[in-house]
Formats: C-alpha cells, structure tokens, sequence
C-alpha cells in the first residue's frame, strides 16, 4: 500500500517521511540510507566546512543512491558568519532539486532557489513566518513543534496546535516536524492536516547514522525529561541532551545573561563534533535531541524504520512491541491519497475498501493498526 500525499508526489518519495538536517549527522551515508529506504534523506550543508566539501559531498551521496535526496542550509546568527551564497551556489550548480531551509533571514535564498526550480522545504516554528516563507516561493512549510531537537523557537508552541494552525491557515503542504518517532504520530499528524513528518533525533539511532554508537545509546536510555534548553538569554534557544556541561551553560546564562563569551568555551561546534565523531563521549559537550528520545527503543535500519512507520501491503501482526510499533494494515486498496483540497472545516470520509480490526481508519484513507483501537472510524 502506498501513501500518497502532494509531499512525496512533489519530491517525488514513496514515503512522507524525512530526514531533517542535523549537524553533524547529515552526511552523504545517512541521506542515500533514507532515500533508498523511500523516505527522503538531506545533507547538511554547515556539517562540511568548506563549500567544496559540500559539492564532494553531494557527488557521495549520487553515488549511493539513484533516489531524491536533498541538501539543508540553515541560517544562524554566528560571530564567523559562512559563506552562505557559496554554499547556496554549489546545491544550485550540482542539480540538487530539493532544498530545506531554516533559520533567519531566508528570504534571499528562498528567492534564489525557486529562481532555480529546486523545491523549497522551510522549516520554521511559526504560522506567520510559514505564511511568509510560502509567499518568498516556499512550495513546502515544515512546521517545527516546540519538542523539536534544536532550535524551537522563543514562542514554545508544541506540534499539537502548531500543525492544527498550518491545517487553518496554509495553503501549501506542510510536514510535522519534531517529536516524530512512529506510525501512530504519523497517523495523527495526517489527521491534524500534515502530508508528511520530518525526523531529526529518531534518525540519529538508527544503525547508518554516521555517529558515535554512545550517542546512539544515550538516545535509546534516555527519555523525554533529558533533554533542556540552552541560549534563552541570547534569544536562540536550542534543545540539547541533559547533562553536566548543558546543566552549566544553564547556570551561566542564569548568573550572566545574554553573555555567549562566558558560555563560549563549553558550547563550540568542535566539542560537539568530537562527541558524534571520535570520543562518543556523551557529558562534554552540547549535543542537539529532542524529547521524542521517550519514543526511541531500539537501533534499526532506516529501512526498517521508515518500513514500521509508513503504510505496507505486508501483513503485519496486531501486537505492538516497545521498539517496533508496526503502522498500517492490510488492505485491498493499493494506494490511498491524502491533501486534496477538501474544504478545511468538512469532514472527510473513509475511502479504503477494506479495513483489519483493530485498526483506527483515518479520513485520508489510511488503515493504522493500533495497540488497543477499537475497529472505528474518525473524521477529521
């Protein structure tokens, strides 16, 4: 069974699944693991340092994956800004067709890579820079709930109402993004009006990504309260994993706000990059997760991943273990569609021609098998 919504027919993917940018995660070997797996994969372009080593990069990952794949340029306040049109210049000379941007200030490279044709996914925590970003030439918003790993925003609005909102008031497709770890919040990001999930922290434990297996771990140990956020004094907050030195730059910012000197040494990308790269050391330095780490079970494969999240034709068994919630039932329709515009306040009904029990049948069509659902219908 396939699961169409105007998000994989416009990227082209056969799952609405993606993986956002992640420093120091994003490499060539994780982005073609997620394309191959059906989902879309994205190279982070910061994680390379220089713009050559984007283009070698990006040339990697043709090379192991015949599938559509991205690249994420996310723009940050920074004392050494990057050249951010170098960078810019290499995804638009190497044919790269898709684009996630984040950050502030996107508005010339929106411009710039839909003069280009490549598609613009932004990302962003707000519905007025969402609607912003669609008029620059954005043709997909993702929607980053405040669980997200990273940067959430200073307004602390979580996907719930977020995506809800996007439901209200976008008129292109939107993902969810942040706290996505499963089936079952793929379902209910449909059901809220989403045509898609992005995964940031999920992808980190699966067996491809290109990191430390202590980190890895550290995901699978951990659960939603590990995590805390940093740079509030400095309005940039960003989501890291709970531990000593995350705890410190806390009480610092707390003693001396808005003083990054005084936070400097414990928050430079180099420790973080010897964390995921060398040391696996998971307490010297400020990593980026999310809360979703109270989802996280196990280590697969992003196949295996993206195979329990999305819709299948295989038969699958109603029993759902902690680490592999299966997601999708068999049905005799082979493929369901979801995102056509429907007037936004009328229920939409049921178009499946076949329904397991134990599955909760959601308005776009889709058949999720659920732990205890009752065989029922909901409207959206």
């Amino acid at each position: 069974m396939v699961l169409k919504t105007r998000v994989t027919e416009m990227l082209g993917i056969e799952h609405p699944v993606i993986q956002g940018g992640m420093h120091y995660v994003g490499y060539a070997e994780l982005a073609a693991a997620v394309s191959n797996a059906g989902g879309l994969g994205l190279i982070t372009a910061l994680t390379q340092p220089s713009p050559d080593a984007l283009r070698e990069e990006i040339r990697k990952c043709k090379k192991l994956t015949s599938k559509p794949f991205g690249v994420n340029l996310t723009l940050l306040p920074a004392l050494a800004p990057p050249d951010y049109p170098a960078y810019a210049q290499v995804v638009i000379d190497e044919g790269i067709k898709i684009v996630e941007t984040a950050g502030r200030s996107p508005d010339e490279f929106i411009k710039l890579f839909d003069k280009h044709g490549v598609i613009v996914i932004h990302k962003c925590t707000q519905i007025k820079h969402a609607k912003t970003a669609a008029r620059l030439g954005a043709k997909i918003i993702s929607l980053d709930g405040f669980e997200c790993a990273g940067h959430p925003g200073e307004k602390d609005i979580g996907n719930y109402v977020l995506a809800a909102r996007g439901r209200e008031e976008l008129d292109v497709p939107f993902v969810v993004s942040g706290g996505v770890s499963n089936g079952f919040q793929l379902a209910a990001a449909l059901a809220l009006g989403a045509e898609g999930v992005n995964c940031g922290t999920r992808f980190m434990a699966t067996k491809e990504a290109p990191i430390h297996d202590n980190i890895k771990q550290a995901l699978v140990k951990g659960d939603e309260n590990d995590t805390t956020l940093i740079f509030r004094s400095l309005n940039n907050t960003e989501r890291v994993f709970k531990n000593t030195t995350s705890a410190k730059v806390v009480q610092i910012e707390k003693e001396k706000p808005g003083d990054f000197q005084a936070i400097r040494p414990y928050v430079r990308g180099e420790n973080y990059r010897k964390s995921f790269q060398e040391t696996g050391n998971t307490d010297d330095s400020c990593w980026s997760c999310g809360t979703v780490m109270g989802l996280i079970h196990d280590v697969p494969t992003c196949k295996e991943l993206i195979e329990r999240m999305a819709p299948s034709a295989s038969p699958r068994s109603g029993a759902c273990n902690r680490g592999s919630e299966p997601c999708g039932a068999r049905s005799q329709a082979s493929t369901f569609e979801f995102g056509r515009q429907a007037p936004r306040d009328t229920p939409r009904r049921v178009t499946s021609t076949a329904r397991p029990r134990n599955c909760l049948t959601l308005a776009s069509g889709v058949a999720v098998r659920a732990r205890d659902a009752l065989p029922r219908t909901l409207e959206v």
